[in-house]
């Protein structure tokens, strides 16, 4: 018996101490736990709440271009139909944006499959689109009249016109129409 009580090591006197140490720490610990636990749900409300809203202003600002696009388009080609196509049955955030466009007399195409002229007419009636519905003080377009003919030029610098109320255009060009277009 003594030596089975020799080979026994001593007993910790601090073993309760230790205990009660442990317990707070974890108690503590379980406290951070649940503190990061509500901090990420309410993260995650968060991030849903900006979601649903940028959904709701991404939706409202794709109609108002799309109004806009619409008309412009029209009155760059003298006629035609655009269009502005979101990828169906897709969360709105992470859906491809098509421009379909159809100029007068032609079947409606991607802007992808339109000539030089035409996606320049296409692209600048977005571009104006989007500046009608968030005006901008100022605006640089460079070299946008190279790929367009001599009444395209003409449209093109009266649409610009009508923007002059709301912005400043300063448009790097060769061609001398539409520098006789412009006030400056």
């Amino acid at each position: 018996m003594r030596r089975k009580l020799g080979s026994l090591t001593s007993v910790n006197l601090e073993a309760l101490a230790e205990a009660e140490s442990l317990t707070e720490r974890l108690a503590g610990l379980e406290a951070q736990l649940a503190d990061v636990t509500a901090a990420r749900q309410a993260i995650e409300q968060l991030v849903a709440r900006i979601d649903d809203e940028s959904r709701r202003l991404l939706e409202e600002t794709i109609e108002t271009v799309r109004g806009h696009f619409r008309e412009l388009f029209e009155r760059l080609f003298g006629g035609g139909q655009a269009d502005i196509a979101i990828e169906p049955d897709v969360d709105l955030l992470e859906a491809a944006v098509e421009i379909v466009a159809r100029p007068p007399g032609k079947e409606p195409r991607n802007i992808t499959l339109l000539s030089g002229g035409e996606k320049t007419m296409t692209c600048v009636a977005l571009l104006l689109a989007i500046f009608r519905s968030r005006p901008s003080p100022f605006c640089v377009l460079d070299e946008v009249d190279a790929a367009l003919d001599e009444a395209n030029v003409d449209r093109f610098a009266g649409v610009l016109r009508d923007f002059l109320s709301s912005t400043q255009f300063i448009v790097v060009t060769h061609s001398k129409k539409t520098m006789a277009a412009a006030d400056t």
